[in-house]
């Protein structure tokens, strides 16, 4: 071989031998294999040897190979703590696995640093068969906790692999009230997934409690109706101990996350239960109307509406309406449908003095913008606490299609300060804004050189002084 170094590492550590084993090139190893001075069982940067590449890969061959050789070790840790077989357990090389579990060194069991063992690392990627594998040996405790209390049940719910969940279901020593470091049980988990035969079969185990929460006080139903899983939320919604109105430690009620996220039947489940209030609030006073309108969804805006429970302008914590969340967003269909309310007032400040169409002015929303300034209530000029008018805020921004429609507006001063003396034209100078600045420099009523309270123009904005 000359003088090459037939141990030396790549930029990523890999010897000549980890990247033939990697990619399973049987004659090149045994070549390598050949030489006196390799080193068989080598780690690169991250400490995987040869043998580990070529586990993780499924080269049977190779890995055979490998272990004739006295001085690789069947089990040696990478640098997170990963064995061989943790590798292909997780990649599901059932032939690997089944050389490697005939070497009496090889802990089935072992975990890696953060302490998922082989058979967590297989349950997390959905590997049936590597699954299977791992529970024929005795020494695999198949409800073995990682360090965060997360079994490999947990993995298989919490990632939706309903057959690898109802195989460890099936084991003596499965607990199914368990609760990881987070306070969920193996409930929650197949109830955020929507593994609606997995949660029939734990609802059938005496020993758990469908309404346990965790410790975010959110429940089974809570998850289930976040994700939109209608069929477990039918099946929750059976058991009498379950709250269907319970909200968790942020006053967030199973309604509240349905309303969020869109989810209509959800919705429609929930409400049909008689102790459900549609408008209740959470800890910041967000209705699930509010939610619902800053999401765009229209029906289950249209279906909260139908309820006399609802205030269709009730404010949250901060005055804020389910129109200025709304308008906030751009969801110009809610907007319509709110406004057609007759209790809804277009004009509404919250506690900022922020009103709807500032809302929409500072982010954007031109569509919305129009809509509400076809209200004769809407004061398309109504600064906020901080001086700030909608076209203000706008400029600012850099919207050049709202700071158009704004001016088109007679009551729109193009050159009105905040507290702090900044007109339009200087924010937007402030900010680079080149088209607003040309749009406002049109306008005669706009002074180029106003000075701000400390003293500063547009000219020393554009300069960076």
């Amino acid at each position: 071989m000359g003088c090459h170094d037939i141990n030396g590492g790549d930029f990523l550590g890999s010897t000549p031998l980890a990247w033939a084993a990697c990619n399973g090139h049987e004659e090149v190893v045994k070549i390598l294999l050949r030489q006196k001075e390799v080193s068989p069982d080598k780690g690169d940067n991250r400490g995987r040897t040869p043998l580990l590449l070529a586990a993780n890969n499924g080269h049977e061959k190779v890995v055979k190979i490998l272990l004739t050789r006295k001085d690789v070790n069947a089990d040696r840790l990478d640098k997170g703590g990963r064995t061989p077989l943790w590798h292909a357990a997780g990649s599901g090389e059932e032939g690997v696995m089944k050389i490697l579990l005939g070497r009496g060194e090889v802990d089935p069991d072992k975990p890696d640093n953060g302490g998922q063992t082989p058979l967590s690392c297989a349950a997390w990627d959905g590997q049936e068969g590597a699954v299977r594998i791992l529970l024929g040996r005795k020494e695999v405790n198949s409800d073995k906790p990682d360090n965060y209390g997360l079994t490999p049940f947990s993995y298989a719910a919490r990632f939706g692999h309903e057959e690898v969940a109802r195989i460890l279901l099936g084991r003596e020593e499965f607990n199914p009230d368990r609760l990881d470091d987070g306070g969920q049980t193996p409930l929650s988990f197949a109830a955020w997934n929507g593994l609606e035969g997995v949660v029939k079969i734990l609802l059938g185990r005496g020993e758990v409690d469908p309404d346990m929460p965790d410790n975010r006080g959110r429940t089974p139903l809570s998850h289930a109706a976040e994700n939109g899983q209608e069929g477990v939320v039918k099946i929750l919604l059976r058991w009498e101990e379950v709250g269907p109105d319970k909200p968790d430690n942020r006053g967030r009620t199973p309604l509240r996350y349905a309303a969020s996220n869109g989810h209509a039947v959800v919705m429609e489940f929930l409400l049909a239960q008689p102790d459900v209030n549609p408008g209740k609030p959470d800890n910041h006073g967000r209705t699930p109307l509010s939610l619902a309108a800053g999401g765009g969804h229209e029906g289950v805006v249209k279906l909260l509406l139908g309820r006399e429970e609802v205030s269709a302008d009730k404010p949250d914590n901060d005055g804020r309406t389910p129109l200025s969340c709304a308008a906030s967003s751009g969801c110009e269909g809610v907007v319509k449908i709110l406004l057609g309310q007759g209790e809804v007032n277009p004009d509404q400040p919250d506690s900022g003095g922020r009103t709807p169409l500032s809302y929409a002015a500072g982010n954007g929303r031109e569509g919305v913008v129009e809509i509400l300034l076809g209200r004769e209530e809407v004061n398309p000029g109504r600064p906020d606490n901080w001086g700030q008018t909608p076209l203000l805020l706008a400029a600012c921004r850099g919207y050049e299609g709202v700071v158009q429609i704004l001016l088109g507006r007679d009551e729109v001063d193009p050159d009105e300060p905040d507290n702090d003396s900044q007109t339009p034209l200087s924010c937007a100078a402030l900010n680079g804004h080149e088209g607003v600045v040309r749009i406002l420099l049109e306008r005669e009523e706009v002074s180029s050189d106003k000075p701000d309270k400390y003293g500063f123009d547009e000219f020393s904005f554009s300069i960076g002084v």
